[in-house]
């Protein structure tokens, strides 16, 4: 089992604090989301995992060891994958490049989005939103991490498509933390693990259905703590 998290994790930009002293854990195989409107600090709670960004406080544990000095690059090299929601593909480079850069053979790609194979030659950065990231998403599944995280997986994609994707990511050997700003239909009544921030700190963790719940419950529904 792989487990991953940040411990009472503080992140700044400048004056401002993104992340408030967060605590949040995440464990594979098995699908973890994180949850938060813009400006909820899910995205700094992934890159600060990434080690994209810089902790001001706290740590970032991976399989019990402490990894908060380890550079991005060294994360990477250890089975580390962050698909960014913004350039995550080379523009510049064809379909068929992107997927060559992540493994010589692609077709395990070509099999979650078959749509891709069509694409093989045309420039990433002529894609529509919803086909860069069926792009950016099988270069995550050819890269056979040990922790994938995603922001936004399913942006611009269609309903079944959406679909597709989750079905994809819960079948990894991995352990995989998206960010969403809300849950995807699909995780309804599944197993995930749920964290949901609100300007930088966790007001909820725990099951998808104790968050159903507790979102069908209103405001005065209970949540448990992080």
């Amino acid at each position: 089992m792989t487990t991953i998290s940040l411990r009472r994790a503080r992140v700044r930009y400048g004056p401002l604090e993104a992340l408030h002293g967060i605590t949040v854990a995440a464990h594979g195989p098995g699908l973890t989301v994180l949850l938060g409107r813009n400006g909820s600090g899910r995205t700094t709670a992934l890159r600060a995992l990434a080690g994209a960004v810089r902790l001001s406080a706290g740590a970032v544990v991976w399989d019990g060891a402490d990894v908060t000095a380890v550079p991005a690059h060294e994360r990477a090299r250890r089975g580390l994958c962050l698909v960014p929601e913004r350039q995550a593909v080379f523009g510049s480079l064809t379909v068929r490049e992107n997927l060559e850069l992540a493994a010589p053979s692609y077709d395990v790609a070509l099999d979650a989005y078959p749509r891709l194979g069509g694409l093989l030659a045309r420039r990433a950065g002529t894609l529509s939103g919803g086909e860069q990231r069926m792009l950016a998403l099988s270069r995550a599944l050819l890269a056979r991490a040990r922790v994938v995280l995603v922001d936004e997986p399913a942006q611009g994609m269609s309903p079944a498509v959406a679909a597709r994707t989750y079905e994809l990511l819960s079948g990894l050997d991995a352990c995989v933390i998206v960010a969403e700003q809300r849950l995807p239909p699909v995780l309804r009544g599944r197993a995930a693990l749920v964290h949901e921030l609100r300007r930088g700190a966790v007001v909820f963790s725990g099951e998808a259905g104790e968050y159903e719940l507790r979102t069908a419950a209103g405001p005065t529904g209970s949540s448990s703590s992080a």
